[in-house]
């Protein structure tokens, strides 16, 4: 009985999904139609779950590089239910993120918007967006930061002492060193006490930012999103706390609370947990490629190693809190501010990005 039922709700889940499919290519299609134009040459895939397998089941880049030998730096490929249209050449991007950046808005799969939040920064525009985009920037500016750098300290000192004696894998332990730093921006001295409950609940959670939007019991979709309700309820009691103590913190969370910005819990929680997201991979990203040319260019090495041997020297005789990094210390890194920034403008932090076109663009003739 219980086996049949599951059979049937199943198969009413690929129906409906297949539905909104033919809808979506429907539009999809229509849309070029009416303009006369043709579409990039691609593929579309299988119905509904399209080419995301054969994106996800091996390194992203494998998939692009075969398709742009296959159909150019412009083509068509459908992803994670979605129709789109990839590009990689230089004027393209430009012309999508500069020239006509206004016809093009930010966007994410269904998937990670409904994990994310509808709330999130990510997913608006206008008053709001600006609003969200100055309170996060108000908790990451100097005056902010300054109070925590000897917190950061810190938790990097314990992130190097827990690889001693192992290998590990860099990428995966800078997510691990940047998630951290983050929740200690987001919530203060605070975090600490929240920080193994929310990892254990955010690692389920960014497990499922790339799988099908089938919300069915037993999929990575699924266990994601009840890590991601499991997640807020933290956030809420969190949120909670915070109102019956009463008190003043100069951190996202407070930045986000603040009584003159009139935040729902549900938007605080939504942008919490898309700040995470948003500083998570991207900042890991960065901190790996950074120890890479670090590694492969030794004499840069050797004077990063000498500009922070100088500023530990400068604490040898000072005690307690005094032999902690300050912000003015950091203010003495002129060489790995430089190492910083080349890195920033030469690395490639993502292997793509979404956007959405807001009306139909011309570019190439398609």
């Amino acid at each position: 009985m219980d086996s049949s039922f599951t059979t049937i709700c199943f198969s009413i889940a690929l129906l409906l999904f297949l539905i909104h499919f033919l809808l979506k290519l429907f539009s999809f299609f229509s849309a070029s139609t009416a303009r006369k134009l043709p579409l990039p040459p691609g593929s579309l895939g299988w119905p509904y779950i399209g080419e995301t397998f054969q994106l996800y089941s091996q390194n992203p880049n494998v998939f692009f590089a075969s398709k742009q030998e296959r159909y150019g730096t412009i083509f068509k490929t459908h992803i994670l239910g979605c129709p789109c249209v990839m590009i990689s050449s230089p004027e393209a991007a430009k012309l999508v993120l500069v020239t006509k950046a206004p016809l093009f808005k930010p966007t994410f799969p269904a998937s990670k918007e409904r994990m994310l939040g509808k709330q999130a920064i990510f997913f608006h525009q206008g008053d709001y967006h600006a609003k969200l985009r100055k309170l996060v920037l108000r908790a990451f500016m100097p005056g902010a930061i300054k109070n925590i750098v000897s917190n950061i300290e810190s938790i990097a000192t314990q992130t190097l002492q827990s690889w001693e004696g192992r290998s590990i894998n860099t990428f995966q332990e800078m997510k691990t060193y940047t998630f951290n730093v983050a929740l200690l921006s987001i919530f203060g001295k605070d975090e600490i006490l929240y920080r193994e409950e929310l990892k254990r609940c955010y690692y389920i959670l960014e497990k499922g930012y790339n799988s099908m939007p089938i919300n069915i019991p037993g999929t990575l979709f699924n266990k994601s999103m009840k890590a991601r309700k499991e997640l807020a309820q933290i956030l809420a009691k969190i949120l909670s706390t915070r109102r019956q103590a009463n008190g003043d913190h100069n951190d996202l969370l407070g930045s986000f609370m603040g009584d003159k910005e009139g935040l729902t819990d549900e938007q605080i929680a939504d942008n919490i947990i898309g700040v995470i997201f948003a500083a998570r991979d991207t900042t890991a990203s960065v901190l790996t490629w950074i120890l890479k040319y670090l590694g492969e260019n030794q004499s840069v090495l050797q004077a990063v190693t000498e500009e922070q041997e100088s500023i530990m020297r400068s604490k040898e005789d000072k005690c307690g809190e005094e032999k902690s990094l300050t912000w003015e210390d950091a203010k003495k890194m002129p060489i790995t501010s430089r190492v910083i920034q080349e890195t920033l403008r030469i690395a490639s932090i993502l292997s793509f990005t979404f956007r959405e076109a807001v009306e139909d663009v011309e570019f190439e003739g398609r």
